[in-house]
């Protein structure tokens, strides 16, 4: 025993001389090595800040002069509403009396939506036109034959109505979505059509949104595209889903109206939307190179000079991700996509004539640089990464407005499109810095083009599930019972939901933390590091989101 307790103390001292000379070294090298270092990297944060802070300040700027001056779709392009009998949802109308309205496509490509197809085609089905001047083309892509049983017979009964549906079908998923749409364009009867509306498989138009939206395409012939808004329907499910929508409605509200009504272009948000086919075909149609095909369709239309309108006040609902893994993958896509992107029609948009120069500018420097590879990357490495960092270095000048000041400024211009959502801007904030470590990782996968640059992972939606939960819940000591019952059939296991990107970040920020309360910091950082931390340390542990039962 006095050997073994021995062997103990002399391993403490080896211990203890380990962490001195660590120390040691640490404090040699801090100042006249770390700290300029850090200082550099300080300094070109609060650049990029400031550069996002001028950016977020001019569109709502342009947003209140468009508002100002009244101006609105309405306003600005010609709309003359289309005969009003088809509002009555006749369809036994001769081709005589339907012979003004143009023949439209509507797409709607899905796989695998078990909980949703049928509320997708369900709507596209309800859609108010003339039953000889629509198509409706379900892009089947699915690998479970049991679920494409399931779409080929909704397709056959709403067939049986005298709707004219096609359900299709092709032999690989080459492409992806991007490829299905292609494929589906290719059509014989497709080649009748002027138009195509496009739906995601858990979105539900309402009955009127052709009428709303073609007439903007039949009168204006300079428009190649009308987006619609994203109405969330379960915006109200989790603290996860109330986050998302905050961003969203900020994107909805701000960058795509100021987009169409500064220039004419926007980022195509991939369904919700109907295209002039003469536009998508002079663009070269879908194009599967990069993961946002939405958005590179987009840029290469407006580089063939047509122009896009977003109708802010036509709605369409739909369904955000609630698990936090279909978040993720989500995320990635999102942020993946357009860095790879932009990496590829930089050259392209420099030399094309037939844009002009302010809207070349546009595109690279406000849609491109600073929203989809800027924002990211400053939000994590400035906020996760710097700030807790310079509480290690003393000898940093970190100046309060840009640590503090501005970030606080920028987060209520985003946050004040959801005004219902006000009292969670503390979490918005804490939920978007630790997103933004995966879309600052998946941005560099796009911009070098590295491993997983075209990954594509089909967003997962509960719908008809998420419904049969909220209808069956329990209250009091039940819904505990039924809770641990589902936890327990399910067999779940911690490791299975461990995010360690999270887990290691959560660890580097509780250090900082506590070095920062120990030293009593002077601007007091330890607090947000604290609940930054927490957050990280929660999601790491897939804390977040619904937890849905097998």
């Amino acid at each position: 025993m006095g050997i073994l307790s021995e062997a103990l103390v002399q391993d403490g001292q080896g211990l203890s001389v380990v962490v001195e000379q660590l120390v040691h070294f640490w404090l040699l090298v801090r100042a006249p090595i770390v700290a300029p270092l850090l200082q550099f990297a300080v300094n070109v944060c609060l650049v990029m800040v400031t550069m996002l802070f001028v950016e977020r300040i001019f569109m709502c700027g342009v947003l209140v002069v468009v508002k100002l001056l009244g101006r609105t779709p309405k306003t600005t392009y010609k709309f003359e509403p289309m005969n009003d009998y088809c509002l009555q949802g006749d369809v036994e109308l001769g081709t005589n009396s339907s012979a003004s309205y143009p023949m439209v496509l509507v797409q709607i490509p899905m796989y695998n939506e078990k909980e949703v197809y049928q509320l997708s085609i369900q709507a596209a089905c309800g859609l108010l036109w003339p039953a000889d001047r629509i198509v409706i083309q379900v892009l089947d892509d699915s690998t479970d034959p049991f679920i494409k049983e399931l779409v080929q017979m909704e397709v056959k009964r709403w067939s049986s109505k005298g709707i004219n549906i096609r359900y299709e079908i092709r032999s690989n998923r080459n492409g992806y979505k991007a490829g299905a749409l292609k494929q589906g364009m290719r059509h014989d009867y497709v080649h009748e059509c002027d138009y195509v509306a496009i739906f995601d498989a858990d979105f539900q138009p309402e009955p009127d949104f052709l009428h709303r939206t073609v007439p903007f395409l039949v009168h204006n012939p300079e428009l190649g595209l009308v987006q619609a808004r994203w109405k969330f329907v379960n915006g109200e499910e989790c603290l996860m889903t109330k986050m998302q929508e905050v961003s969203l409605n900020y994107h909805f509200s701000v960058e795509q109206r100021v987009g169409s009504a500064a220039y004419g272009f926007f980022g195509f948000n991939g369904t919700a939307g109907v295209w002039r086919i003469q536009a998508m075909n002079e663009a070269g149609g879908w194009n599967d190179r990069t993961t946002v095909e939405d958005m590179d369709l987009a840029v290469r239309a407006s580089m063939h000079g047509w122009k896009f309108v977003y109708l802010h006040d036509l709605e369409c609902k739909n369904e955000l991700p609630s698990t936090f893994k279909a978040y993720r993958f989500q995320q990635h896509r999102w942020s993946c996509g357009p860095a790879s992107l932009f990496r590829k029609v930089f050259p392209q948009i420099l030399k094309n004539q037939k844009v002009k120069l302010w809207k070349k500018l546009h595109m690279l420097y406000a849609f491109f640089f600073v929203r989809k590879v800027l924002a990211h990357v400053v939000t994590f490495v400035f906020y996760c990464v710097v700030i807790p960092a310079t509480v290690l270095v003393p000898e940093v000048d970190l100046p309060l407005w840009g640590a503090v000041y501005i970030p606080s400024i920028i987060t209520i211009l985003n946050a004040i499109s959801t005004p219902k959502s006000l009292h969670l801007l503390v979490f918005w904030v804490l939920f978007e810095n630790v997103m933004s470590l995966h879309r600052t990782k998946a941005t560099f996968i796009g911009l070098f083009d590295l491993g997983r640059v075209n990954e594509w992972i089909v967003t997962e939606k509960l719908g008809n599930l998420m419904k049969y939960k909220m209808s069956s819940k329990l209250s009091g000591k039940r819904s505990l019972q039924r809770l641990v019952s589902n936890v327990l059939i399910k067999g779940w296991k911690l490791g299975d939901r461990l995010n360690m990107l999270e887990l290691w970040t959560a660890a580097f920020l509780f250090f900082c933390a506590i070095y920062d309360f120990h030293y009593e910091g002077k601007n007091h950082f330890f607090i947000y590091l604290f609940c930054q931390a927490v957050a990280f340390l929660l999601m790491g542990v897939g804390y977040c989101g619904t937890f849905v039962p097998s």
